[in-house]
């Protein structure tokens, strides 16, 4: 089992001008003695080849699997038709820069508000999915949304998403909640994402929860303060180590 740290954990030092994706890979590999990534899109400031590529020799360099690429922006539902399919072509760029980096999972989200999707929504989402599903499994990786905003935080709308798409390119980033929905939506889990409300409180009970349900993906550490980063980082990647410890011995 590998661990990671999602880019959006140095959101605040992206934001302070004081970390590039470029710096967070040197973190990952030398800061924090990993040999995987886990980058939020938001830490690309272009998409043209040239600069992709870089990032792939970047990881190549530090020998880093990219274990997800977490995707804002291009969610599948949208009210207006026109940003619907501007999203859509959009996700199928994303999709092939996944290929192009060797990502393991690559988080693309529903869309929506409120706390239901209408049938005309689901009916668009798990065509999408089984779409981009498709095309995941054909590169070896995996694709699914995270239940992280919208109706994608209700447990039943994931499971119903997951059951409906049911595809082996497909899965879901379970943001861990520490609680009984967690277990409703780890069978598909593909990647995590565990944050400090989770590690203070629920850690071990989380990750033996999703252990016993079969995960085989990366444990990754999520901060969201935007202060102190480094630091605080290193303390929930610690924590999480420290669980994985436990289970070797």
């Amino acid at each position: 089992m590998t661990v990671s740290i999602a880019s959006y954990a140095f959101h605040g030092l992206l934001r302070d001008h004081k970390i590039d994706v470029f710096g967070y890979l040197e973190s990952c590999r030398y800061r924090y003695q990993l040999h995987t990534a886990d980058i939020w899109n938001g830490m690309f400031p272009s998409l043209d080849d040239n600069f992709l590529a870089n990032v792939k020799e970047a990881l190549c360099e530090r020998e880093l699997t990219l274990v997800n690429l977490c995707v804002d922006g291009p969610h599948i539902w949208e009210d207006d038709p026109a940003v619907r399919e501007s999203h859509y072509r959009d996700a199928l760029k994303y999709l092939e820069i996944a290929r192009t980096l060797n990502a393991k999972t690559i988080r693309i989200d529903a869309g929506g508000q409120g706390e239901t999707f209408t049938n005309e929504q689901m009916d668009l989402i798990v065509r999408r999915y089984r779409e981009y599903a498709q095309i995941a499994y054909d590169h070896g990786f995996k694709v699914g949304p995270e239940n992280h905003w919208g109706p994608e935080v209700v447990p039943a709308n994931m499971k119903a998403i997951c059951e409906a798409v049911d595809h082996p390119g497909f899965g879901m980033l379970l943001h861990f909640r520490g609680n009984d929905g967690d277990a409703v939506m780890a069978p598909w889990a593909m990647h995590t994402h565990i944050s400090w409300d989770i590690v203070t409180v629920s850690l071990e009970k989380s990750m033996t929860m999703l252990r016993d349900a079969g995960y085989q993906g990366s444990w990754s550490v999520e901060h969201h303060s935007g202060e102190n980063e480094y630091t605080e980082v290193a303390v929930q990647l610690a924590q999480v180590q420290r669980i994985l410890a436990m289970w070797r011995e």
